[in-house]
């Protein structure tokens, strides 16, 4: 905001700081033109958005949950994905990013745990980014607010106060599409993205202890995701294990898993084996069985080597 004087952020309560204050102080720095409130109308929020993103602002959204970001699923994949593409690439709206807290944290039951990425990853015209920590969020960020296409950054809700990182004072920024291979490994290749990447660390040393070597690979973008990095290991390993919190049915998953199983055939020694969340609406208080947790990724990742 301090380098471009056309950047906006807006969303509910983001002048107070937000409800998990990401954007605290921000009203008092740039002023409440540039820093302000909306009503509690999310089709509103991202409306106003595209307006202003068309005439040429950095429009920066906030949906204060992904689990409410329906109400403005239209204005979403029907308005800013395919602005550009209705005018001929005469007008876009490449300078909205929407930012949106999700997934599991604990305690938010089904309308503040939701994983939604896989909706608007079935839409041409929008990329889907999901950071694993600090250092990511803060590269990626900057790389998608850059980005001349609009992007939905989905923030996992629970590291906001569970990830600690030492994150640079200065300007950086961590390309788009590019997967993070997090530790090599030769017998299974392990998937995942988001807060779900410290499930599979945690479920990866457990296979270590017992011989079986992981890859481990963050793709941090949903869309464009890094297919090649991904067939890379997979084509070394044989094997291949993805995990997301969504319902496995319909999840990106499905898509890593249909892409591997078609590019990597010949190499597969196993099935392509995906452990994700059930097909149920989000539990309370049976959420730990919802997860698909440590133990669980585990003896997933024990099955795809001794297939």
């Amino acid at each position: 905001m301090e380098k471009d004087s056309t950047a906006l952020v807006f969303g509910e309560d983001v002048a107070f700081g937000g409800v998990f204050r990401c954007t605290v102080d921000l009203r008092d720095q740039f002023g409440k033109d540039r820093v302000f409130n909306t009503p509690l109308c999310e089709q509103g929020v991202i409306g106003f958005g595209v307006g202003v993103a068309a005439m040429g602002h950095t429009a920066i959204a906030e949906i204060q949950f992904a689990d409410y970001i329906f109400p403005a699923f239209d204005q979403i994949v029907n308005e800013a994905a395919k602005y550009r593409f209705r005018s001929g690439n005469l007008f876009d709206v490449g300078g909205l990013t929407i930012r949106t807290p999700s997934s599991a944290v604990g305690h938010g039951g089904h309308y503040h745990s939701q994983s939604p990425e896989a909706y608007f990853a079935h839409t041409p015209g929008l990329k889907v980014v999901i950071p694993r920590n600090p250092v990511q969020a803060k590269g990626l960020l900057l790389s998608s607010i850059e980005d001349r296409n609009p992007v939905i950054f989905f923030e996992p809700k629970i590291l906001y106060r569970s990830s600690v990182s030492l994150v640079p004072n200065e300007a950086y920024k961590i390309p788009l599409g590019k997967a993070e291979v997090l530790k090599e490994g030769k017998d299974v290749t392990v998937i995942g993205w988001g807060s779900q990447l410290y499930v599979l660390e945690k479920a990866v040393a457990m296979a270590k202890e017992i011989g079986i070597d992981c890859e481990l690979i963050d793709l941090r973008t949903i869309v464009p995701w890094d297919v090649e990095t991904v067939v890379k290991s997979v084509q070394k390993t044989g094997r291949c294990v993805v995990s997301h919190e969504a319902p496995i049915t319909g999840g990106f998953g499905a898509e890593v898993a249909a892409t591997v199983q078609e590019k990597c055939f010949l190499h597969l020694e196993s099935p392509v084996i995906r452990v994700c969340g059930l097909d149920t609406p989000f539990p309370l208080v049976h959420e730990k069985y919802y997860v698909p947790g440590v133990i669980k990724c585990f003896e997933m990742i024990k099955n795809a080597v001794n297939y």
